[in-house]
């Protein structure tokens, strides 16, 4: 393929990125942050609404990372049959109509239709995410590959706190907390009030829903390369292996193994902190209502912002392995400390984990999608890896479970820094096997 110069590879990467392209497709990023930050609003809506357990009320995040986990494949096979465009298209198209049944939610007034809902939007972002971060990592020259999706990323923030501030001025309401709310009225006024709170959960997903249909018309409208590895058929179809012997390779693969279980903790570390951070701004200070307690993951996602330029600059000096690791360590330390000093210093120490997320995302994505040298298994490689977003549907139930049993939320962030502490070693083992190749190829020379 050749175009204005641009020219496709044989292995799929370009000789230079079409800049439009890669900013069209870098603008998704921030549209999928939007609706996982919503989540943390509605954990702490539903939570007193529904009356709900912090087990409970974390179903918000499986029903969400459930469909990614459910989607991954089917949407691989797509892209492999198709191509990436085809996949997000199909996958904006998803998202829209899992925004539109927040309307029967918000009037049916249950649980299980939000979460329904809920898992919708996640199928659409299934399909976004598989072939976004893929594709943001192949439409370019091979050297840039984590860069660009690093870069990529960077436009997540923006698209979070978008989210948290659309749920702090649409969802949550002016006055105290809607426990202290509650706990004065009547079960029939409570319930009327319920209800009442529920019609607010509509509002960001109507402003979503326009954003979506513009940046769909423009995908459509806009022409990009396959980036697929050009490869010789044979006779015996090598070239094209299915799903079973495409698994029985990434299996075989040790790192690949290694970094999916890294995926799958790094998610869930992150989905968790941000997930209960507002519930922990409010048991420390019961003073402050929801609205106020929102203000802190604004905070959390600047924090994360501000850490992904920082990451970017100092993996242009040191191996992104090296960076990770200094990070994992720090946020064990700082996760540490949340879960050990009873007043509010824990939030803001919650708030600054947040700046040490932002690379490891990208980092373990292209560093296990590089593992695989047999470029035929890509598009399954990175389903495989998305899949371990799954890790957002079991860590922060996991910490609901353990709130729920020890009676304090803040103990229960033990679970997220047992998290780190995996990722730290993980980056450590990753750092330790650069090394060594880097002995044998001056031993080699």
């Amino acid at each position: 393929m050749q175009s204005n110069n641009i020219i496709q590879l044989p292995d799929g990467y370009l000789n230079r990125t079409p800049v439009f392209q890669f900013i069209l497709l870098s603008l998704l990023f921030p549209l999928w942050a939007v609706a996982a930050s919503l989540n943390d609003i509605l954990i702490a809506q539903f939570k007193h609404v529904f009356e709900l357990s912090d087990f409970a009320s974390a179903l918000v995040q499986s029903a969400f990372y459930g469909g990614y986990f459910l989607i991954a494949i089917p949407a691989s096979i797509v892209i492999k049959k198709t191509n990436y465009k085809f996949a997000i298209i199909t996958g904006l198209l998803f998202y829209i109509a899992g925004c539109s049944l927040f309307y029967p939610a918000s009037h049916m007034a249950t649980y299980t239709m939000f979460l329904f809902a809920i898992f919708s939007i996640a199928i659409g972002l299934g399909f976004l995410e598989t072939a976004a971060n893929t594709y943001s990592s192949m439409i370019g020259p091979r050297k840039y590959a984590t860069l660009r999706l690093n870069i990529s990323q960077t436009f997540y923030p923006i698209g979070a706190i978008a989210g948290i501030l659309l749920g702090k001025y649409l969802v949550f309401q002016e006055g105290a907390s809607l426990e202290a709310q509650m706990a004065k009225m009547s079960p029939v006024e409570a319930h009327a009030f319920g209800l009442k709170m529920l019609q607010h959960t509509l509002e960001p997903y109507k402003y979503i829903i326009f954003v979506l249909i513009g940046i769909l018309v423009l995908f459509i409208l806009t022409k990009y390369p396959a980036c697929k590895p050009v490869v010789q058929s044979t006779k015996n179809s090598k070239e094209s292996p299915g799903i079973i012997q495409t698994l029985k390779y990434l299996g075989g693969n040790g790192r690949f193994r290694k970094g999916i279980m890294a995926q799958f903790l790094y998610v869930g570390m992150q989905v968790t902190v941000w997930s209960f951070t507002i519930r922990l701004a409010l048991n420390l200070n019961p003073e402050i209502n929801e609205r106020t307690a929102s203000t802190f993951m604004v905070y959390s996602f600047i924090a994360f912002f501000v850490g992904k330029f920082i990451a970017n600059f100092l993996m242009t000096r040191f191996s992104p392995s090296k960076v990770l690791f200094s990070y994992s360590i720090i946020g064990s330390v700082l996760l540490a400390y949340v879960v050990l000093v009873p007043n509010m210093t824990a939030v803001y120490a919650a708030v600054v984990v947040s700046m040490l997320f932002g690379p490891c995302w990208p980092t373990i994505y292209t560093q296990t999608l590089g593992v695989v040298k047999e470029k035929r298994y890509t598009e399954i490689a990175g389903a495989v890896l998305v899949m371990s977003i799954v890790g957002g549907a079991v860590v922060p139930a996991v910490q609901g479970y353990i709130s729920d049993l020890l009676g304090s939320m803040q103990t229960a962030f033990l679970v997220p820094m047992a998290c780190f502490i995996y990722v730290g070693f993980y980056f450590f083992g990753e750092m330790k096997k650069q090394k060594t190749l880097e002995n044998v190829e001056e031993e080699s020379v």
